[in-house]
């Protein structure tokens, strides 16, 4: 016959009841019972009620006669104690090991029986103590416990450990991130060092991670209900984070967080992992070398440029024509497009040019040395043939491929020099005239060109100590107009020959009607904004349209693929094209490349377009106390003016209140600028007086 319960079914006065408080087994008496609440007399010496449903399914013993509150207390801490040291003894890993795979849950009685042959009720309590304890493996259902099984188990024990180091993580993080904020904010030189001292390596370690992770996605992903505990009493900053590790020392002042969010590798040092890729394709180049033709191409660059992409040889046609070839770099010579570096090419999209350095989309194996139009040395080209009449009208345009030498490579303010004393060579003269009306006939089609002069950027001594200097920009508008004119002309013939002869190719169109008197060449700030507003962004797509502000039927980018990888890809299917007899890509193919594509795009150009107005903002904070700046008025808002300032080619915003009643466009003012914040794009102005 079995042995009655030690535990108490239906509590009454006098039994000890135990519930739970603070996720811990609180012991009570209990004074009364009624109607299914009861009123408790607590270890505390509180008196409180309480549902029998909030009971553990342990009660008792019961005491009878009278006890009062002495009598009750030393009872009440003799259990307690008695069922902590019972639960102390106990090990919850080996009942999970017996019970595990027997059953799904049981009550305490059943566990108590594989301990112990006649348990007393301390015995369950304490048992029960234990099994709440382990929440790893047991799952508390009153009155039962729930036995998870051993996949669970260690599911829980790994969220468990990650809790655990999570919460050593911000308790010690915040405190440290906190002390950082601190100095910054109150500009006091700290040593990183000695904070750094009260932090173990493995906390260290993880919010170096973490402050890094937390720049590169302030969004926070992952890590953002991390990233709002640790910053716990902290003020808003949108670039917190970036701002906590440079004081940190984990990155270098002015550090640009722009390549981290946009994943973009600016030093070379992402070249190491794709070295057997890049001599692969590199031996491949050496190896189909073949005798370049004679055409005496040049080109005409920045005396820094490396990567030369294209050169141009002109001839007269007849009387009045243009006989024009443009040699262009042929990076997809010999390109395996299926190697980890193609998707890494791929991935950079364009080459940076920043104040502080640039860095090249390609290896700069390949696109500054092996594949770079350098003079003297033989290249594989796509040369671009064109007839060009005497009105500046494209007559003919037929690629092929070549190997060409290059006679020389000339930069932009030699050529600009030699055109303006009249000692320029047959054809620079005659290149510029040409350029000359290739922009005439722009403009008969609707172009709108505008003129704006950016200023050179010149950093010394960074990053630790940088001084920010800007200067004129060099000024070769001869030698600029024959380039540009001629880069144009070619991406709008490769346009016209790839819409013939049905060659997919990506196009930057902008499809728009421009409105009465917008063509024109621009160059004062009011009249480049009154136009400026006229016109959408242009788009990338696979269809070949317009470019309205180009005044071109049809714009397929071509003329650098050594810089940018839409022009890579161009030059790629029209190579492959003249050589194989098919594009590489169908246009189906371009169509699914596109999206991810003008993504990274437009990543990357973020960061060629505000990179440079960072140092700009830079050099006006270092300046704006000791001198005013020249602002342009150029677009008007009922509360605001919008004013450019021409030195340093950036517009800022007055309130109206401080311009006098009437402004009109083109008006200058003198302008005293007051909060200026580099990193939040931040500029204020504190007084405009008219120079009028």
């Amino acid at each position: 016959m079995s042995k009655p319960s030690p535990i108490v079914r239906f509590p009454g006065p006098g039994c000890i009841v135990e519930y739970m408080q603070g996720n811990q087994p609180q012991t009570a008496w209990t004074l009364e019972e009624s109607g299914g609440k009861l009123r408790l007399f607590t270890l505390g010496q509180r008196e409180m009620k309480l549902t029998v449903a909030r009971m553990l399914p342990w009660a008792g013993p019961v005491y009878s006669g009278h006890c009062d509150r002495a009598a009750m207390s030393a009872k009440l801490a003799e259990h307690h104690n008695k069922r902590q040291a019972i639960a102390s003894e106990i090990d919850p890993l080996e009942l999970w090991s017996l019970a595990q795979g027997e059953l799904q849950s049981a009550r305490p009685e059943w566990f108590a029986s594989l301990l112990w042959d006649d348990p007393d009720i301390d015995r369950l309590a304490g048992l029960g103590r234990t099994l709440l304890s382990c929440k790893s493996h047991f799952k508390f259902h009153p009155p039962e416990f729930e036995i998870y099984p051993a996949d669970l188990v260690e599911k829980r024990l790994s969220e468990q450990a990650q809790a655990a180091e999570r919460e050593r993580l911000v308790g010690d993080g915040r405190d440290f991130l906190h002390d950082l904020w601190s100095a910054w904010a109150s500009g006091r030189k700290l040593d990183p060092a000695a904070l750094q001292g009260r932090l173990c390596p493995d906390v260290d370690a993880k919010l170096k991670a973490l402050l890094l992770a937390q720049i590169a996605n302030p969004d926070g992903g992952e890590n953002a209900a991390l990233w709002a505990n640790l910053r716990k009493g902290l003020p808003e900053h949108p670039h917190q984070a970036l701002l906590l590790a440079e004081q940190w020392g984990l990155v270098a002042p002015h550090h640009n967080y722009l390549l981290d969010q946009a994943g973009y590798a600016f030093c070379r040092s992402w070249e190491k992992a794709y070295a057997g890729d890049i001599e692969r394709m590199a031996e491949a180049v050496r190896a189909s070398a073949r005798e370049p033709e004679a055409t005496a191409f040049v080109s005409i660059d920045s005396a820094t440029t490396r990567d030369i992409d294209d050169a141009y040889h002109i001839e007269r046609a007849g009387d009045e024509g243009y006989k024009l070839s443009l040699a262009l770099a042929c990076p997809a010579h010999c390109f395996d497009f299926s190697s980890p570096l193609a998707r890494v090419v791929a991935d950079r999209v364009s080459s940076l040019y920043l104040p502080e350095g640039t860095s090249h989309m390609l290896p700069e194996a390949l696109g500054t040395d092996l594949l770079s139009l350098t003079a003297g040395e033989a290249r594989p080209s796509l040369v671009l043939d064109m007839d060009i009449d005497a009105s500046g009208e494209l007559v003919r345009a037929v690629p092929r491929l070549a190997w060409v030498k290059l006679a020389a490579n000339l930069n932009y303010l030699a050529v600009e020099d030699e055109l303006s004393n009249g000692a320029a060579a047959a054809g620079l003269v005659l290149g510029h005239e040409l350029a000359a009306k290739l922009r005439q006939a722009r403009l008969r089609h609707g172009a709108v060109i505008t003129e704006r002069l950016e200023p050179k950027i010149c950093l010394t001594g960074y990053p630790n100590d940088v001084d920010v200097t800007i200067h004129d920009p060099d000024q070769p508008p001869m030698a600029q107009l024959l380039v540009s004119e001629m880069m144009i002309l070619a991406n709008a013939a490769a346009a016209v020959w790839a819409e013939q002869h049905g060659v997919p190719l990506l196009f930057r169109t902008q499809n728009i009607e421009l409105g009465p008197g917008s063509s024109g060449v621009w160059t004062k700030p009011e009249d480049i904004q009154a136009v400026v507003r006229q016109l959408a962004p242009p788009v990338m797509e696979t269809s070949p349209r317009r470019h309205a502000s180009l005044g071109v039927a049809a714009y397929a980018p071509i003329t650098s693929p050594l810089r940018r990888y839409v022009d890579f890809i161009n030059v790629e299917q029209a190579r492959s094209m003249l050589s194989e007899g098919a594009p590489r890509f169908s246009r189906e193919e371009l169509e699914r490349m596109l999206p991810e594509l003008t993504a990274r795009m437009d990543a990357v150009g973020q960061i060629q377009r505000f990179r440079p107005r960072y140092w700009k903002l830079v050099y006006l904070k270092r300046h704006c106390r000791e001198r005013t700046f020249t602002g342009v008025a150029v677009d008007e808002a009922p509360q605001w003016v919008g004013l450019a300032v021409p030195e340093v080619q950036i517009f800022v915003r007055a309130h109206r209140d401080m311009l006098g009643e009437k402004v009109r466009p083109g008006q200058h003012f003198a302008l005293r600028l007051g909060k200026i914040d580099p990193l939040t794009n931040e500029i204020r102005v504190l007084e405009a007086v008219s120079e009028e």
